[in-house]
């Protein structure tokens, strides 16, 4: 269920699809010491309505940047040109591709995770970040156990090592969550043009 803000309170707004993007989000903003973006979840599959709905927040008026961050999931083209449908539909300037900024009052900007014309997610990302992790050959190791025993994997493989590895950690905690405890090193190259992104959005 869709939580929208009661206000908007920044001028940089940045819309993400649930609850642990939110959390994920918000926990790389402190990290890089930027406090004017507000995070809003916003879904995907109702994205134009909910656009609606937050431009009749009280305060929306005083958006200078808004940005929308999805996954690509099986079709990183598709899912750029769906956040632009649902921004032209909404009298809302659309990009010409992503991470290229668009308009005035706002300017809008996309990203499509893991990154521009890559399909996935942000579990995807996050598990590149932690390639070197001890943890990881384990979590590689689990994995082709099961198929060795004939053991149907998970559907979304992203999603079930994202599980599998957070478990390996002194506290099980979602994506989001995990994000806030510092279980994804920020400062790793997988995360350079998330960081870039968040920096030129506030800027």
């Amino acid at each position: 269920m869709i939580k929208f803000p009661s206000e908007i309170t920044q001028s940089c707004v940045l819309v993400v699809e649930g609850e642990e993007d939110k959390f994920f989000f918000e926990a790389f903003n402190k990290y890089l010491g930027l406090e004017r973006i507000q995070v809003v979840p916003l879904g995907k599959t109702k994205l134009r309505t909910n656009l609606k709905t937050l431009l009749l927040t009280s305060g929306h008026e005083n958006i200078l940047s808004l940005a929308i961050v999805r996954d690509a999931d099986l079709n990183a083209a598709s899912a750029f040109q769906s956040i632009c449908d649902a921004l032209k539909a909404v009298d809302l300037p659309a990009p010409t591709r992503p991470l290229i900024s668009t308009g005035q009052n706002p300017q809008v900007t996309v990203m499509i995770l893991p990154q521009e014309g890559v399909n996935g997610m942000l579990e995807d990302l996050c598990l590149r970040s932690v390639t070197g992790d001890s943890a990881t050959p384990c979590v590689d190791q689990y994995f082709e156990c099961l198929q060795e025993r004939n053991i149907p994997l998970a559907q979304n493989m992203s999603k079930a090592r994202v599980q599998v590895f957070l478990a390996s950690k002194k506290k099980t905690l979602r994506l989001g969550e995990a994000a806030q405890a510092g279980y994804w090193p920020f400062s790793d190259v997988a995360f350079a043009q998330v960081k870039s992104f968040l920096q030129q959005i506030c800027s």
